[in-house]
């Protein structure tokens, strides 16, 4: 990691930060309400309650999702201009919380343990700062405060209902951020290109004949083939992807067979998918299906695969991407800006933005200052903490980054 150059040397975000800072009390209480509350999915009625009534006193034309609890709301700066869009996710994870945290979740089974929490917090304070500068805005802000994001697609959701054209002018560049639990509070990161990966799920189902234990020759076992088949995926991924490309594929599930003494007459391999480029999404598939088809028919099996498409690369354009290390270099001081150079491998469907219009997704340290980033628990862990002395830092860069573009 490098640190990047070149802050922006103008004075139209003096006061930003301070701002945010002041508004910190207000921007963490929205959070730990939603915190307390988390749901699921494509519909989050509490959530989107909680959203509504501190958007309330400000002059935002909101309009609520058809089919899914999405929020648009749109701030019009005093001048006529193109519109930017700003998203924060807002859904939850299927986990049991174990933090310990006075504000942890009171519902069994269901945790912000991405984080979801402190974007929606941010993006709404986000509106805040910008309301009070709407006379620096040459044009429309578009807030979408997004559901569904943990593999819901809810993303394409809002797409398809419009929220590109909420403004009336067509949303020329959009920004999200996402809170990273193992980097140092306040950091802002990002890269050019690629920042996430495809994310695809395949299921293989290889039958043969059941039978004894004592007699596999009077069998046709499933459960060798399937094991074979770990490695070759493997084996096969190092000599048909470059390094250069990097891919990731893991079985992640193997079941088969009841008891001790029977040979099953079925085995099950699951598993992800994760790749940078759409070249290498089509290889790393039918590789999977090739090498399968092939272990399968070497045992005298029969094969079922399934490829169940998942969200594309989350890929940021250069010049939005830059402007955001300028803009953190510049607004939250040079130390909390850096350029990476390798993309992270999990997925988001942010991705479904980024291919309709330019834009850059970056991360937000939220390391608690008493933990070691390299050894914390990460997102998804049922026992994440984030830094809320990091969220200012979040709110400040997405009015930044709209300030930037509506100047």
């Amino acid at each position: 990691m490098n640190p990047t150059a070149n802050p922006d040397p103008t004075t139209r975000f003096d006061g930003l930060l301070a701002d945010a800072t002041a508004l910190r009390q207000r921007t963490v209480a929205l959070r730990r309400t939603i915190h307390r509350n988390p749901e699921l999915g494509l519909e989050l009625p509490d959530t989107q309650r909680a959203v509504l009534a501190e958007l309330d006193d400000l002059p935002m034309e909101i309009t609520r999702g058809e089919n899914t609890s999405g929020i648009t709301a749109v701030l019009r700066g005093d001048a006529a201009g193109p519109a930017v869009l700003l998203r924060g996710d807002m859904d939850a994870l299927p986990l049991q919380e174990e933090t310990g945290l006075e504000y942890a979740s009171e519902r069994d089974g269901v945790m912000h343990a991405c984080g979801h929490d402190t974007h929606v917090a941010m993006l709404a304070t986000a509106a805040r700062l910008l309301a009070a500068r709407r006379d620096q805005l040459a044009g429309s802000v578009v807030l979408m405060f997004q559901p569904g994001e943990e593999g819901h697609h809810g993303a394409r959701y809002m797409l398809d209902e419009g929220v590109l054209d909420a403004a009336g002018e067509p949303v020329s560049e959009a920004f999200a951020l996402h809170i990273h639990g193992n980097t140092t509070s306040g950091l802002v990161f990002t890269r050019q290109g690629p920042i996430l990966a495809a994310a695809d799920q395949f299921h293989v189902q290889v039958t043969g004949r059941g039978g004894h234990g004592s007699a596999p020759h009077d069998a046709c076992d499933p459960v060798p083939a399937a094991a074979e088949m770990v490695g070759a995926l493997q084996t096969n991924l190092t000599r048909k992807v470059s390094v250069f490309d990097p891919a990731v594929l893991s079985v992640t599930r193997i079941a088969a067979g009841t008891t001790s003494n029977i040979i099953p007459e079925r085995a099950e391999l699951e598993g992800t998918i994760r790749t940078l480029s759409a070249g290498n999404r089509t290889v790393v598939r039918e590789m999977l299906h090739r090498v399968c088809s092939g272990v399968a028919a070497a045992h005298g099996c029969e094969v079922d695969v399934t490829v169940t498409p998942g969200y594309a690369p989350t890929v940021n354009a250069a010049a939005p991407a830059q402007r955001a290390l300028d803009l953190a270099a510049g607004v939250l001081g040079q130390r909390y800006s850096e350029a990476v150079d390798q993309p992270i491998m999990g997925a988001e469907d942010f991705s479904y933005v980024l291919d309709r219009v330019p834009g850059a997704l970056a991360f937000l340290g939220a390391c608690p200052p008493d933990l070691d980033p390299a050894h914390a628990p990460s997102n998804h862990s049922n026992r994440v903490v984030f830094d809320e002395a990091a969220l200012p830092h979040g709110a400040a860069m997405y009015a930044a980054f709209a300030l930037d573009a509506l100047r």
